[in-house]
């Protein structure tokens, strides 16, 4: 498969043909982020990205999962999109699902029936990338929306009956504001009810605004067990409907995981045995496995 630079993909599509639509990504300020800082974003031509579809075809018998990538793949006009997800379903008719990452912004540029149109066609998940729900964090680290409008776009996703999955960053108000991400965080969520929560926890990039924050001491890092103890604070105010939740990325210190509400339990079971643990300290260098 033709790409161009490093690729990224959410850990649920491991196993999907990913396929960029476009290249990088249409923030691309976030203060935390390196992912895609040596890109120029821009948006491949439809006739492209079809024939990296044709190739793919010729490579593999049998394709249930493609993801669009790079970031923000959402942010291409509904018509192209609906051009790629009909090439899709001729292509690959055995597909079951289209994934994409999605900015707030992109999401908000599109109208109910716009992603109603797509859902149709076969996307099937959104990946939104919440990091926090505190006004001050987002703009703190650039993320160019609000949480009104951070909710707007989420629950926009889940009206047009589409997958939503989001992700946040535990340790990302660091310790002055960790509790205001806590609480926000958990607002934000609550009212957004998504399919699935991915938690993170911060990773310090060097290039990145947010690692010369660090170094020249704007900004302190919570330790191994201050970010469990927030992530505690955090599912402790969850109120969602039958979502998955997920805190097993290689930037976690401790694997959690369970359906929510009904595992809110299990979930601070495992939390309350990682702070029992001895050496999270120690296992920094394995974050970045």
């Amino acid at each position: 498969m033709r790409c161009e630079g490093t690729v990224y993909r959410p850990p649920s599509e491991a196993y999907s043909l990913i396929v960029q639509a476009t290249i990088g990504c249409s923030q691309n300020r976030c203060t935390f982020c390196s992912m895609y800082k040596e890109k120029n974003f821009r948006i491949r031509r439809t006739e492209n990205i079809i024939e990296d579809l044709i190739l793919g075809r010729q490579e593999y018998s049998k394709v249930e999962r493609i993801f669009l990538a790079d970031g923000d793949a959402l942010i291409i006009k509904t018509e192209e999109l609906l051009k790629i997800l009909e090439a899709i379903k001729t292509i690959f008719p055995e597909c079951k699902r289209v994934g994409i990452y999605g900015s707030p912004k992109s999401i908000l540029g599109k109208s109910t029936k716009e992603l109603i149109e797509l859902r149709k066609l076969g996307l099937g998940i959104v990946y939104l990338g919440v990091e926090s729900g505190s006004d001050l964090i987002l703009e703190k680290i650039k993320k160019g929306v609000n949480s009104f409008e951070m909710i707007a776009a989420g629950r926009k996703i889940k009206e047009a009956d589409i997958l939503l999955s989001i992700t946040l960053i535990s340790g990302l108000g660091g310790k002055e504001h960790s509790m205001e991400h806590v609480v926000e965080s958990a607002r934000v969520v609550n009212e957004m009810n998504p399919d699935y929560i991915g938690l993170l926890t911060l990773l310090v990039e060097e290039g990145t605004e947010f690692y010369d924050d660090v170094l020249n001491g704007k900004f302190k890092l919570l330790t191994p067990k201050e970010v469990l103890l927030e992530t505690r604070e955090f599912v402790k105010r969850l109120n969602v409907d039958n979502c998955i939740f997920r805190s097993n990325h290689a930037s976690n210190y401790v694997a959690l995981g369970g359906t929510l509400n009904k595992d809110k339990n299990l979930i601070l079971a495992q939390i309350e045995e990682g702070l029992k643990m001895e050496g999270l300290e120690e296992e920094e260098i394995f974050r970045r496995l």
